[in-house]
């Protein structure tokens, strides 16, 4: 009876299948509980005593090979299975590739870069770790000028001269070092400041900021440059300049756009006056021009600057500035069809 176990031992292991049905069959004939297992586990009484070592060993040996056969063909079958189901029917459609969202610093960006380079303005770039110089001094704001308090700087504690960049006027700076007039070049960039983070404000953001310089440049220019700007990108060309002040520039100004009073939300944005201040401009001044290496008697110019999430967070009507850092895929997904 031995020698039969034994044969059956072998047979498991030599047994293959090529479906579930031929592995049940298997499991049930030799595991099942009328399998032949149970039969020769019920036949242990009646093997003579010196056998009964022997026996037991071989029948759980039977017992484990069957098992782990039933397991491993199991097992090979799902493999086979899963490969199949991905990669055996060709002829079926393909997975829906999820389509991705611009952010909304991103169109509202590359929607302000398309508006100026249309009236012939190029895009210049620079680092965000910049120097006292190009961020401060070559503005019009040396050392200890008072105006320099208007921003929180983040310096860098090892070297007081380095420090993260309050605005992307450091890169008109630098592109004026570089470039001799006529210059037309606009400037976006991230920018920092040490500031408290709440729903409308943040220590880093986005601006945009505009230079044009040429000879005979006045501020008649820089105001229509603005008529088409707001026209284009709000489709508002109502526009008010309230006078105002910045180092860089003389004179300056605030830029406002009628925004009108239709809706609730319009007379919360706009306080109930209908204006919605958008931007900050200026013709530059004669020292930023020599500072930079251009000659002040020869040219003149205008400058501009606006925040790219404040306009982000109007177009699309976003309540928290704290939503476009957060990389919130349920936030972003909202904009996939503003690609």
């Amino acid at each position: 009876m031995i020698d039969k176990i034994k044969e059956l031992i072998e047979e498991a292991e030599a047994f293959s299948a090529q479906s579930k049905e031929e592995i049940e069959a298997f499991r049930i004939k030799y595991l099942g509980k009328k399998g032949l297992l149970n039969e020769y586990f019920a036949e242990f009484k009646n093997v003579a005593a010196d056998q009964k070592k022997d026996y037991g060993q071989a029948i759980n040996k039977l017992k484990s090979t069957a098992q782990d056969k039933v397991n491993a063909l199991k097992e090979e079958l799902e493999s086979k299975e899963v490969s199949a189901g991905k990669f055996g029917d060709l002829s079926r459609p393909g997975h829906p590739i999820e389509i991705g969202a611009r952010h909304p610093i991103s169109l509202v960006k590359n929607q302000i870069i398309d508006i100026f380079s249309r009236i012939g303005f190029n895009v210049s770039e620079g680092p965000e770790i910049e120097d006292d110089w190009h961020n401060f001094t070559a503005l019009n704001l040396p050392e200890y000028h008072p105006a320099r308090d208007m921003q929180d700087t983040f310096f860098i504690q090892t070297d007081p001269d380095i420090l993260l960049r309050t605005h992307t006027s450091s890169v008109q700076v630098r592109y004026m070092e570089n470039n001799q007039p006529p210059i037309r070049t606009i400037s976006p960039g991230r920018v920092y400041r040490n500031e408290a983070i709440s729903a409308r404000s943040h220590c880093f953001f986005h601006q945009v900021e505009g230079l044009y310089i040429d000879k005979n440049v006045s501020f008649a220019d820089l105001k229509q440059t603005l008529q088409y700007f707001t026209t284009e990108m709000f489709g508002k060309s109502k526009i008010r300049l309230r006078p105002s002040y910045f180092p860089f520039t003389e004179p300056s100004a605030e830029v406002d756009v009628y925004w009108g009073l239709e809706t609730e939300t319009d007379y919360k944005m706009t306080k109930g006056t209908g204006w919605l201040e958008i931007m900050g401009c200026g013709m530059v001044d004669p020292n930023v021009l020599d500072n930079c290496g251009i000659d002040s008697e020869t040219y003149s110019g205008f400058a501009f600057g606006m925040g790219i999430d404040r306009i982000a967070l109007l177009l699309h009507q976003i309540s928290d500035i704290r939503l476009l850092s957060e990389n919130d895929v349920r936030f972003l997904e909202q904009f996939k069809s503003a690609l």
